[in-house]
């Protein structure tokens, strides 16, 4: 898609920067794709702080490495 946007300069030039990307192209691509995972990670961690995960009785991490080894 192609965009206009009205961006800081200095803010461009600290994310080609940090990104390492070639051009602002790529730079804001990396930029906006690890925000997006961030903000997804962040939505997932408060899921499950609401809602912990809960193992079965007798689950242990032994049982489950003799399960993955057979």
């Amino acid at each position: 898609m192609k965009v206009t946007a009205l961006i800081p300069d200095d803010l461009i030039k600290d994310v080609k920067q940090l990104s390492g990307a070639k051009n602002i192209t790529e730079s804001l691509l990396i930029a906006l794709g690890e925000w997006t995972t961030q903000q997804k990670l962040k939505a997932l961690r408060q899921k499950v702080s609401h809602k912990p995960l809960r193992f079965q009785d007798g689950f242990t991490a032994e049982g489950i490495r003799r399960l993955n080894r057979n």
